[in-house]
């Protein structure tokens, strides 16, 4: 049986019983009914990842007990920062989901011109902490101990500003294929639209900017969480791990 991996925001280094956050003890006890002696493994979103046995596990709460540290090595060589328009629903939570899968370090979601959410403040906020816990139950299944960077949500234009490494722009009409692209250093950025897409006016604009690339991706035109998942796939394939 596989041995659960639970995300544990705390001290690691810690020889004291420590215990389990809402989310470990919901997981592990309700969910997997767990009891004592069970094993884990722990890993506190900043690349450090224990050997754990819980303990203590009564109806309220659980401990667990730090056992030994794991060397894991499963962050890509690319840091792969995901600019993501904001799409409805399942149709963004599957491709953060799955962008957090294949290796991708930070994601900004995006109001585009044909973004048809509309959220205010406070919503966005809940909004962006429900997309932090699918990161993390993303991390948990594919063996991840880095949390990738969930940022607060802005402009496509704010946030081509602000991007001064390569970025992939990824349109139907564009002549150029992924593979005549050469990244000059490990960080790649890349832009997938919402629904319907970028603009013709988005598109030109961020083709003016330096380092923007617009890249033809195939003869097919993909639903926005099928090119995120694909185009980082392919990414990871050229210039990443996939093949390794």
């Amino acid at each position: 049986m596989r041995i659960p991996r639970i995300y544990l925001p705390l001290n690691l280094n810690s020889h004291l019983p420590l215990e389990l956050t809402d989310h470990a003890f919901q997981h592990t006890v309700k969910v997997l009914r767990m009891k004592d002696n069970s094993k884990l493994i722990i890993f506190d979103g900043a690349g450090h990842e224990y050997n754990a046995t819980l303990q203590q596990v009564n109806k309220k709460n659980a401990f667990i007990k730090i056992e030994s540290s794991i060397y894991n090595k499963t962050e890509s060589n690319l840091m792969i920062h995901l600019g993501l328009g904001i799409s409805k629903g399942e149709r963004m939570d599957f491709a953060i989901q799955k962008a957090v899968e294949l290796g991708v370090t930070e994601i900004t979601p995006l109001f585009t011109e044909h973004c048809i959410v509309n959220l205010n403040e406070k919503r966005m906020q809940k909004r962006i902490q429900h997309w932090q816990g699918i990161i993390i139950s993303a991390c948990e299944q594919s063996g991840r101990s880095v949390l990738p960077v969930i940022n607060t949500a802005t402009t496509l234009t704010k946030w081509a500003e602000s991007i001064n490494k390569i970025c992939l722009v990824f349109d139907p009409l564009a002549t150029i294929s992924l593979k005549k692209i050469k990244p000059e250093s490990d960080c790649i950025n890349l832009v997938i639209g919402p629904e319907g897409g970028l603009s013709s006016k988005e598109i030109l604009e961020l083709d003016e900017k330096e380092n923007f690339y617009s890249v033809k991706f195939g003869s097919r035109i993909l639903r926005t969480e099928t090119a995120a998942v694909s185009a980082i796939t392919a990414i990871q394939l050229l210039w990443g791990d996939l093949l390794e």
